[in-house]
């Protein structure tokens, strides 16, 4: 039996089109089913702390900001407010997330959004060699150096999780 062809997500084509070198992982999920980010982590046999989680928020004039943060932790809404330079962040309306970024719940990677936003990473970043993320489709993540993503979408490395 021929091997099933492996599915490109626009994410995996930007990275390669930018040369960077990437591991693809497509998860087997039930079909519909969204895992956390911490059954994905275990899906993809990476330490939670290795595996993030992409976030998109939404400050006081309606500007929009983008949190990568390690998928077991929680953004500190002030924290990132900080970072962003803006006086309060609020989390975006999942309704408001496909419209804005072209993704969806469960399938948002801060790689290849409709529009480029400001885009932060959670300082844990730099404890890992690789990093995993939504590879921006849901059951399907990406493996990175996270140095070469950060530079890719001109992200920023703040203090980002609630401590």
């Amino acid at each position: 039996m021929a091997k099933a062809k492996e599915e490109k997500t626009n994410v995996i084509r930007l990275l390669e089109a930018a040369n960077i070198p990437c591991t693809h992982h497509e998860l087997d999920l039930p079909k519909g089913q969204v895992p956390d980010g911490v059954t994905a982590a275990a899906l993809v046999g990476r330490p939670v702390e290795q595996v993030f989680k992409t976030l998109v928020a939404e400050g006081p004039k309606e500007e929009h900001f983008v949190f990568v943060i390690p998928v077991a932790e929680t953004l500190d809404l002030k924290k990132a407010a900080r970072a962003a330079g803006v006086k309060s962040i609020t989390m975006l309306p999942q309704k408001k997330l496909l419209p804005l970024t072209g993704y969806v719940h469960g399938g948002c990677s801060p790689v290849g959004m409709s529009k480029s936003f400001p885009t932060f990473f959670a300082e844990e970043v730099i404890l890992v060699d690789t990093m995993v993320c939504s590879a921006g489709k849901v059951g399907h993540q990406v493996e990175v150096r996270p140095d070469d993503l950060i530079a890719l979408v001109g992200g920023q490395i703040a203090d980002l999780v609630v401590r």
